[in-house]
């Protein structure tokens, strides 16, 4: 996993890679609300290029993100995510509360114009 912010607009870009399941969803989820701290950031974007597997955990680690976001003024940004992957998200249902697109640049766009 790599962080970095994207201070322009105040972003916290989390790269994911690999699982994200219930064996990764603590470390991920302790990472992002650290840093979110430490930043300053409001948004958060999570890179899903590189991700193969979701399960519950990973909407859980989406959903936490979700609520420290709104708490702070911001919203969650999903994107890159694979097929397999973007169907688990709306079938969990959480593509109606946070942004799924192709790029972090369209996401950040989405984001700033449903406030």
């Amino acid at each position: 996993m790599e962080l970095y912010l994207w201070g322009k607009y105040r972003t916290l870009v989390v790269k994911l890679g690999g699982d994200l399941d219930h064996h990764a969803a603590t470390e991920i989820s302790m990472s992002v609300d650290r840093e979110l701290m430490k930043t300053g950031a409001i948004n958060v974007a999570f890179d899903f290029s590189s991700v193969a597997f979701m399960d519950s955990s990973g909407i859980g680690v989406i959903m936490g993100r979700c609520k420290k976001a709104r708490a702070l003024g911001g919203k969650v940004i999903i994107y890159g995510a694979s097929d397999a992957v973007k169907r688990i998200i709306k079938m969990s249902g959480i593509d109606g509360i946070v942004v799924v697109a192709d790029t972090v640049e369209r996401g950040i766009k989405e984001a700033a114009l449903n406030v």
